[in-house]
């Protein structure tokens, strides 16, 4: 897809049938790979509509969490550290905690 801002390089007209369909050119079912029954996304762009196919969407979406991360840094690795931490932290109390012991009332 282009980006925002860009002059498209081809306009396609088409029309609503009586059921509200409208039929994507070939060349445009062509450029995003899409066959009969593939599903498309009619996503909402500030006062328009852009029709993209799932794949975009996620990949979109894969693109923005990635902006969100500094450069050099793993969140995989940030997440199985606290694992490990949370696991260690968790075999220490149990460790320490009395097992089976009542304590007397009083």
């Amino acid at each position: 897809m282009d980006d925002i801002g860009t002059i498209p390089s081809h306009v396609y007209r088409t029309k609503l049938d009586r059921s509200g369909r409208i039929v994507l050119p070939q060349r445009v079912r062509d450029k995003l790979h899409l066959s009969s029954g593939d599903e498309v996304l009619v996503v909402p762009s500030g006062d328009s509509y852009r029709i993209e196919t799932p794949e975009q969407s996620l990949k979109a979406a894969q693109d923005y969490f990635k902006s969100l991360v500094p450069a050099g840094v793993s969140l995989v690795d940030e997440l199985l550290a606290d694992r490990h931490a949370e696991a260690a932290r968790e075999r220490t109390e149990s460790e320490g905690a009395p097992t089976g012991e009542t304590s007397p009332r009083g």
